[in-house]
């Protein structure tokens, strides 16, 4: 089958636009929240060709695999926004949960915060791993429109047929945990289990509901951590995100120190200075 629209997305007044290749999901919804489209618009496609991922990197989409962008264009302001990223990957592995219950999780991967656990797991801020691995990445980019609206791009890659094997991170994809799902039937699982989900987020207002479902699925959490932060690296024990999301560690010193961007590495990474 072609993408679709779950029946639930549709009665919310989402839209679709597919494609067989593009070359990022993220900026082509961004140009149609400037041309004028309103939001509330998917673009999906099984293959991107110039996709990236946060800090400029680049994201492999090879045919197969899933690139959607859910284009919303909010009057709320910044901070808010910036919170659908947690909306985004409960979701998805909501979605993941759905449509792959018999995916073969793995135990005993090096740097893996998830030895041992049968679950698709969320790591703060943006991936979803299974067995310590890297399933699926998202990246909110925003752009700031007239009359005080914010236009924001959900991307959400998600290795479905094949995964990256040259990066610095164990990655796995749908198809190497043994889950036999296309990303068609991925994304109508997902276009559902996005509009659950941003009921519960209801524009910011059931955030807490959010971030307790989001710790529910957290990867790492009481487990030894290092953050990158523009350089330096901060050491501790991963202990829960605060109201705002932000990634809370208790360092060496036994302090709390709230992050609010950084890159995070569990495990022997960790122990090693998160190189």
């Amino acid at each position: 089958m072609g993408f679709q629209l779950a029946p639930t997305a549709t009665a919310d007044g989402f839209r679709l636009e597919a494609h067989d290749a593009v070359g990022s999901t993220n900026a082509l919804a961004l140009e149609r929240a400037m041309a004028g489209d309103p939001g509330k618009l998917w673009v999906v496609s099984k293959k991107q060709e110039s996709g990236r991922g946060r800090r400029g990197r680049a994201w492999a989409t090879p045919e197969g695999n899933l690139a959607a962008t859910l284009l919303k264009v909010l009057d709320h302001d910044l901070q808010y926004a910036a919170t659908l990223g947690f909306v985004a990957g409960l979701a998805l592995a909501d979605a993941l949960d759905a449509v792959a219950p018999n995916a073969r999780f793995s135990v005993g991967v090096d740097g893996g915060s998830g030895q041992g656990v049968k679950r698709f797991e969320l790591k703060w801020p943006n991936d979803v791993l299974a067995s310590g691995a890297k399933l699926a990445g998202i990246l909110l980019e925003s752009t700031l429109l007239g009359q005080g609206r914010l236009a924001i791009a959900i991307g959400i890659g998600v290795n479905v047929v094949a995964h990256p094997t040259e990066v610095p991170y164990p990655a796995t994809s749908l198809a190497s945990l043994g889950a036999g799902v296309d990303a068609e039937t991925l994304f109508l699982a997902l276009s559902d289990a996005w509009s659950e989900n941003e009921r519960i987020w209801a524009g910011g207002r059931g955030l807490a509901a959010i971030r307790k479902r989001w710790l529910g699925r957290a990867a790492g959490l009481g487990s030894e951590v290092a953050v990158r932060i523009e350089g330096n690296v901060v050491r501790g024990v991963f202990e829960t995100i605060d109201e705002d999301c932000r990634f809370v560690i208790r360092d060496t010193k036994g302090e709390a120190v709230k992050i609010a961007a950084g890159d995070v590495h569990f495990g022997a990474v960790a122990s090693a200075g998160a190189a």
